[in-house]
């Protein structure tokens, strides 16, 4: 076999894994979260009955379901190279805030949604198997917070968290790249998740993102 046939071969592979992966975490995710869309459901329902807002829903569910859709240039994204992918203990001094690859832990932390900050090293090896990293300031209005998570809801491969100290009240990243948000309706965040949600600009996309560290709650 030929390099090149062994290399499309592993490639097929990963991407049979990854999509395998997806699929399971997904049913695990809309098991988990029939409750709440019964909720969402009844709220949406009033809110149409108030304000006519039928157009809103229709849209909104059309939008949801094509990745591509109502994409908008990711403008002020930061992109970065030659990033290390050692495995190392202990803590590690990353140039951004918060980093986008480098050395990291050889446990990565379980993608999902956390109340509370995680470790970088352990995030970084997320990112390193595909995963985007959604980060908020811990004073973040609720309704901020609410926007976002609305938008990361259903992607098996996305970690949100909140992180003192960021430059903005949002920060997108994935690996090697990352934007800087002000606010969570800004049409430039789901656009970044539709655009790195794939994870085929990571250094290894489709490998695994539960069986580290970390329990979400969501």
């Amino acid at each position: 076999m030929s390099r090149k046939t062994d290399k499309t071969s592993r490639q097929t592979q990963r991407n049979s894994a990854r999509t395998a992966r997806l699929e399971a975490v997904r049913k695990q995710q809309r098991d988990s979260a029939r409750p709440r869309k019964a909720v969402i459901v009844a709220a949406s329902v009033a809110v149409v009955g108030l304000v006519g807002g039928v157009l809103w829903v229709v849209v909104g569910a059309s939008d949801s379901g094509s990745p591509t859709q109502g994409k908008v240039a990711l403008t002020g994204m930061q992109t970065y190279s030659n990033l290390a992918r050692d495995h190392v203990s202990g803590t590690v001094a990353y140039p951004q805030t918060p980093p986008v690859g480098g050395k990291h832990s050889k446990t990565w932390q379980n993608c999902g949604v956390y109340s509370a900050p995680v470790p970088n090293e352990e995030a970084i090896h997320s990112l390193e198997h595909g995963a985007m990293w959604i980060t908020y300031r811990p004073d973040l209005p609720a309704s901020e917070l609410a926007a976002l998570l609305d938008d990361v809801s259903g992607e098996p491969y996305a970690l949100v968290s909140p992180y003192p100290g960021l430059p903005s009240p949002i920060v997108a990243s994935a690996w090697g790249v990352q934007l800087k948000l002000t606010a969570a309706r800004d049409p430039r965040l789901k656009s970044f998740i539709n655009t790195y949600k794939s994870g085929d600009n990571a250094p290894e996309p489709g490998g695994e993102c539960t069986g580290g560290t970390g329990t979400p709650k969501g």
